[in-house]
């Protein structure tokens, strides 16, 4: 039975600056064009055409291609229908992160080398990236998704800027103190007056872990507390801010390798 072609075009979740789209076994060719946003974009199915420039690439499934603004090219299913995924990064907020991270970017953004990364973990990178960002409500946890994703396509070819810590120990006194709330990334850029990606960075040197995985590890910890004490888990979700008590069961058998009734069952 033939598929039914589907095409979404969609903003992220939680980050207003990124668009996401998506095509499943379309027949659509696009001539050569231009985007004023980053992009970055993989084939789930089929091969195709890409030219970049002067550049023709054979694209298949489980690499990933990259397009930087105002770059001229073209993308098109070889034979057939295909399916493919691609997010379009406002080029402002690239180019702000950028000038975080390196100390030699002067213009208002350092475009790519590579338009062409072949090789299954960039695939599987951009996969986890891409459902983060399509139903992640959590701007602190899709934005540290997206850093993590696109700062090491640049910054191994540039010179870093130093670490610096600043008042990092007020963030973590933030997020315990708010242990129930959902806290923007925001919030914590502006108690430490640093940028998105060095406040990720410095909290990293200082705790071992981003400011949202550190969240839930000490959510983790309080949940271990509850249960002993015999409350039901879709009290401790609710009072721990967890999404519902599903989100709460996962985040705890991944830390754990138990489930919150199994824990429980020990001790009460």
């Amino acid at each position: 039975m033939k598929k039914t072609a589907t095409a979404h075009l969609t903003k992220s979740a939680a980050l207003n600056f990124v668009e996401m789209r998506s095509a499943s076994h379309s027949s659509s060719c696009y001539r050569t064009h231009t985007h004023d946003e980053f992009s970055f974009g993989v084939v789930d199915l089929g091969t195709a055409e890409y030219k970049n420039q002067r550049q023709t690439y054979k694209i298949t499934p489980g690499a990933t291609v990259t397009i930087n603004p105002g770059e001229a090219h073209s993308c098109n299913a070889q034979q057939g229908v295909w399916s493919y995924r691609m997010l379009f990064i406002e080029t402002a907020w690239m180019g702000e992160l950028q000038r975080e991270i390196c100390v030699d970017v002067q213009q208002d953004f350092q475009p790519f080398g590579q338009h062409l990364l072949e090789n299954r973990l960039s695939y599987r990178n951009f996969s986890q990236l891409y459902s983060c960002l399509l139903t992640e409500p959590s701007s602190l946890i899709a934005e540290e998704a997206l850093i993590a994703y696109v700062a090491p396509m640049f910054a191994a070819t540039a010179t870093p800027k130093k670490l610096a810590l600043g008042n990092i120990a007020q963030v973590q006194e933030l997020i315990m103190d708010q242990l129930d709330t959902n806290l923007p990334l925001a919030d914590f850029c502006a108690l430490t007056n640093l940028s998105p990606f060095h406040l990720i960075r410095s909290f990293k040197h200082r705790y071992g872990q981003s400011p949202h995985a550190y969240q839930l590890d000490q959510r983790i910890k309080q949940a271990r507390l509850l249960l002993k004490s015999g409350l039901s888990l879709v009290a401790i979700a609710n009072t721990l801010g967890f999404a519902d008590q599903s989100h709460f069961q996962r985040h705890f058998k991944s830390r754990t390798a138990l489930t919150p009734q199994q824990y429980q069952h020990f001790f009460v």
